[in-house]
């Protein structure tokens, strides 16, 4: 129940600063689309039953079907910024305004994608190399 392939990659993900969220290949979109509209038929291609679509994001029932694995994270956006912001002053225990100063990133999201990337890499293999070849 909790080793399959969106379960590690969600869990690894999470893991990464920032991330609020994941969805796997049409994600939130497919609770609005029938049954049928999201599934991913089986063809035969080069001798292989191969997926003719990749809704489910390259993953059904935790296993990989063999399809590009596709998943996007949403990341919340920076805080520290150099906008004043309301806060309070734990000493005093009263409100407080705030005022970040030095160089701080924006957006972290540009940064976030080989980070992620990296992640997927790291869970895959260790997927791999946990189960041993019959």
């Amino acid at each position: 129940m909790f080793d399959g392939i969106e379960n590690m990659l969600a869990r690894a993900a999470f893991g990464i600063p920032a991330v609020k969220g994941i969805e796997f290949g049409r994600g939130f979109e497919a609770a609005r689309l029938h049954g049928s509209e999201n599934n991913d038929p089986y063809e035969m291609r080069d001798g292989s039953p191969t997926p003719r679509t990749n809704n489910a994001g390259g993953i059904l029932g935790g296993i990989t079907t063999g399809a590009p694995i596709l998943f996007r994270i949403a990341m919340k956006p920076t805080s520290s910024i150099s906008r004043e912001q309301d806060s309070v002053d734990l000493e005093s225990g009263t409100n407080a305004k705030l005022s970040v100063h030095g160089r701080h990133d924006p957006c972290v999201a540009t940064r976030a994608v080989p980070v992620a990337e990296a992640v997927c890499a790291l869970v895959l293999l260790d997927a791999l190399l946990s189960y041993p070849a019959e």
